[in-house]
């Protein structure tokens, strides 16, 4: 009885995952696979509109933080 290293048997099964990978794909494609993708969810305006909130959020926030320091007395920098 021939005795297998493990160095082999860990060869054939690399060898073998090998092959499954390469051949598989072919045998399981669909045909809708090859369908274009669908038609983008945004055409852009809703990203604009997200950073148009944001940038007056900040704005809003900078007034808020800056004007007590216009309107104060004492000096904090």
């Amino acid at each position: 009885m021939a005795s297998f290293s493990l160095r082999t048997v860990f060869s054939a099964m690399a060898m073998f995952a090998l092959a499954c990978a390469i051949c598989w794909p072919p045998s399981v494609a669909k045909a809708d696979s090859m369908a274009p993708a669908p038609a983008p969810a945004s055409d852009g305006t809703s990203i604009d509109q997200g950073i148009a909130y944001v940038l007056m959020l900040m704005a809003l926030l900078l007034t808020y933080l800056i004007h007590p320091l216009d309107a104060s007395s004492s000096f904090f920098f």
